[in-house]
């Protein structure tokens, strides 16, 4: 008997004496809570999530899609980027400017090699203002988890307003349970018991969030 099979089976004896409860999750639960705080206008929505993003030391940048191109080759340079690491669905016009040479997000990738990559760029499932939360589902354009984990710097495009959401519960109206859900609420960071704050410990040390508006 292995962890699972031994975790599972106190859990089935821990509720031997529980009625049976037929009733549907969505049933069962109370969805009485608020589902945002306040009203806000997209626009007002779009400034919440930029601030709280920059309050959580993301770097924030607002283009539209006519100078999202030349905005990500900048901050490549910027960054001094060697490399970048570039999810398989990721639109081919956003990287169209830059000269960067490109890795593939590959199953087989080692940690030591994903380490070596400079930069990597990806789209976001869904992004929440109240809580400056950018969120990535493994989809194709945003690539495997461990690809935005390991390099350094990450470069994550949002859709405004599309993609913005106001709240949590309304975020997660929009996502799949089932599917392998990243939370980024800034760069990476700890702090020890002297509230010492280090950045890059287990994620990117600088994260750069693009809110690019469609229209």
């Amino acid at each position: 008997m292995n962890s699972r099979e031994r975790i599972l089976g106190r859990v089935r004896r821990a509720l031997a004496d529980v009625p049976r409860d037929d009733a549907s999750y969505e049933q069962a639960v109370s969805r009485d809570y608020a589902r945002e705080h306040g009203e806000r206008s997209v626009p007002e929505t779009v400034d919440l999530l930029a601030e709280n993003l920059a309050d959580y030391r993301a770097i924030v940048h607002r283009t539209d899609t006519g100078g999202l191109a030349g905005l990500i080759a900048g901050l490549l340079e910027k960054r001094g980027a060697a490399s970048v690491l570039v999810p398989p669905g990721l639109d081919e016009e956003w990287l169209a400017a830059t000269g960067v040479p490109r890795v593939a997000d590959r199953a087989e990738s080692t940690p030591g090699e994903l380490d070596l990559v400079d930069s990597v760029v990806t789209a976001c499932a869904v992004a929440i203002a109240e809580t400056g939360t950018i969120v990535l589902d493994g989809s194709p354009d945003q690539g495997r988890r461990r690809i935005t984990l390991v390099p350094d710097h990450h470069i994550c495009v949002v859709r405004v307003p599309d993609q913005v959401v106001s709240s949590v519960p309304q975020g997660l109206e929009r996502l799949d349970p089932a599917r392998p859900l990243t939370w980024i609420s800034g760069p990476s960071a700890t702090s020890d018991i002297e509230l010492d704050r280090v950045e890059g410990v287990h994620g990117p040390r600088t994260l750069e969030v693009i809110l690019v508006d469609e229209g």
